[in-house]
């Protein structure tokens, strides 16, 4: 069942379905860490949360959301209409793999990209394909984002990600073995004294090594109430 929301922190509205998979707060803490600039290509963007979120950043000119399941590229489609932000933001339906042939190479500022956590084989899969291709890298892979992503970014340009902490050996060395260097990483964690169940990370094609931790993010208090921080990335007031 379709329904009509607010974007947090922005005065668009995003359509989405309760039968596909939608956006979480990972989302929406990705689009807050990330330093968006120039042109923008948010790699497997769902519904277009992303895209929504860093439109109106400074410095942003073009948004691209890349999204290979049809139908929700679709409703990403009509909600970018729904804005009337067609002139800014553009979703692309596709398989990310044949970005390079479509965009260019060194033709894009800013990656951002939320992936399938889990690897193959390494967690039961869903019957649904919208929510296995959402949560498995069944149709792009870390090692097929970081390829795509080192092609089309610029030189020094930017990529952000967010993942799970049990796959950080696995992304740190494939995006440093694509020319990735690894320069910013925040923990999030979700309450006080539980072990982080998220990280955001900054990598710059052609950066130098020097790897640096931004003050972790801790998403509920003792009582399981958003902490104020939580409150303020979301644009919202207690």
């Amino acid at each position: 069942m379709r329904r009509i929301d607010l974007v947090p922190g922005t005065e668009y509205k995003i359509i989405q379905d309760k039968g596909l998979f939608s956006y979480g707060i990972d989302a929406i803490l990705l689009s807050h860490f990330s330093k968006a600039k120039g042109v923008v290509v948010d790699l497997g963007t769902g519904t277009g949360i992303i895209p929504l979120r860093i439109v109106d950043s400074k410095g942003v000119s073009q948004v691209y959301g890349v999204e290979i399941q049809k139908d929700v590229a679709k409703m990403a489609e009509k909600t970018v209409e729904l804005n009337s932000l067609q002139d800014r933001i553009r979703i692309i339906n596709t398989d990310l793999k044949e970005l390079p042939e479509m965009m260019g190479k060194a033709s894009v500022d800013t990656v951002i990209t939320n992936p399938p956590y889990m690897k193959p084989g390494g967690a039961i899969v869903s019957r649904e394909d919208n929510f296995a291709i959402s949560r498995h890298e069944i149709a792009a892979t870390l090692e097929d984002i970081a390829a795509v992503s080192h092609y089309i970014l610029k030189p020094l340009g930017k990529l952000y990600m967010v993942h799970r902490p049990n796959r950080l050996v696995d992304v740190l060395c494939t995006l440093r073995s694509h020319g990735l260097e690894p320069k910013y990483m925040q923990w999030v964690h979700p309450k006080p004294g539980k072990q982080p169940n998220l990280f955001l990370l900054e990598a710059v094609k052609g950066g130098r090594s020097d790897f640096k931790y931004r003050e972790p993010i801790v998403v509920y208090d003792e009582n399981g109430n958003y902490n104020e921080e939580i409150f303020e990335i979301y644009g919202m007031s207690r």
